[in-house]
C-alpha cells in the first residue's frame, strides 16, 4: 500500500512545498486549500509523478470536512501522515487597534480548523496504527512574544500544547504527533499578514537569510518517515540569523 499524506494550505508555502517533497518520494497525496485553481495547477503538475487528490476546503467549516473525509476515495483513505499546515497571521499591530474579526479570523483558522481535522482523521490514523503521524505547523511565536503576535501567538501556544496532549491520549495506538514550529520563513505569510502590502514582506526579508518553504517541507517529512518506534515531540526550527532579543522595557 502506497503511503497517503493529506495537507491542509496545500496552496502556498510550507504546503506547497511539502506536496513537491512527498511526491518525489512517491507518497500518495490528499491536498486541501480554498484556492481550487491552485490545487488544480498543483494536480497537473505533480499528478504524473504519484496519485493526487485534491479537496476545495475551508478548514473551518466542520461539515464540509467530516464530507471532505469520508468522501475519500479508494487509494487515499488510508492516510499515513496528516500535515495540518492550513493557518494565517493577520493584524501585526499592537493588539488594540487591531479589529475583532482578525482575531475571530486567526482562531476560527489556526485553532479550529486544526482540530476539525484531526478530529475527522484520528480514526483512520488509528487504524494505520504504527508510523502514522500528526504534524502540526506551529511557530516560535506559540513559545516566545513579540509586539504584535497577540492572538496569532495565543493560537500557536495552542497548537503546541495541543500536540502534547494527543501524544499523552494516541498512547498505544503507535500514532505520533509532533509541533513543528518553525521561526521567520520567506512565503506568503506576510503578505497575508500585512492584507497585501509587499514593500513590508520585502522589508522582512531584505539583508537576512530566513527559512524557505523547501527547508520546512524537508522537516515535515523528516518526521514522518523516522522509525516508527521515535517521536519528535516539537521541533523548533529558526535560521542562524534569527535570535532573541533582551527584554523591552518602558522608561520615562
Amino acid at each position: 500500500m502506497k503511503n497517503v499524506v493529506f495537507i491542509t494550505g496545500a496552496t502556498s508555502g510550507f504546503g506547497e512545498a511539502a506536496a513537491q517533497v512527498f511526491a518525489d518520494a512517491g507518497w500518495a497525496l490528499v491536498l486541501s486549500g480554498r484556492r481550487l485553481a491552485r490545487l488544480q495547477a498543483l494536480k497537473a503538475r505533480l499528478g504524473a509523478q504519484v496519485p493526487v487528490h485534491i479537496v476545495e476546503l475551508d478548514v473551518r467549516d466542520n461539515e464540509a470536512v467530516s464530507h471532505a473525509v469520508m468522501a475519500l476515495p479508494e487509494g487515499f483513505a488510508d492516510i499515513t501522515a496528516l500535515i495540518n499546515n492550513a493557518g494565517l497571521a493577520l493584524a501585526p499591530q499592537p493588539a488594540q487597534r487591531v479589529e475583532l474579526e482578525d482575531w475571530q479570523t486567526m482562531i476560527d483558522t489556526n485553532v479550529t480548523g486544526l482540530v476539525n481535522v484531526t478530529h475527522a482523521l484520528l480514526p483512520t490514523l488509528i487504524r494505520h496504527g504504527a508510523g502514522a503521524s500528526i504534524i502540526n505547523v506551529g511557530s516560535i511565536a506559540g513559545q516566545w512574544p513579540y509586539p504584535g503576535s497577540h492572538v496569532y501567538g495565543a493560537t500557536k501556544a495552542f497548537v503546541k500544547q495541543f500536540s502534547y496532549n494527543l501524544r499523552c491520549d494516541l498512547l498505544g495506538t503507535g500514532v505520533r504527533v509532533t509541533d513543528l514550529a518553525p521561526g521567520i520563513a520567506e512565503t506568503e505569510f506576510t503578505l497575508v499578514r500585512t492584507k497585501g502590502d509587499q514593500a513590508a514582506s520585502d522589508n522582512l526579508y531584505r539583508g537576512t537569510t530566513p527559512l524557505s518553504a523547501q527547508d520546512i517541507a524537508e522537516q515535515m517529512f523528516y518526521i514522518a518517515t523516522l522509525p516508527a518506534h521515535m517521536n519528535i515531540n516539537r521541533l523548533e526550527v529558526m535560521p542562524v540569523r534569527q535570535a532573541w532579543q533582551p527584554f523591552a522595557i518602558d522608561r520615562d
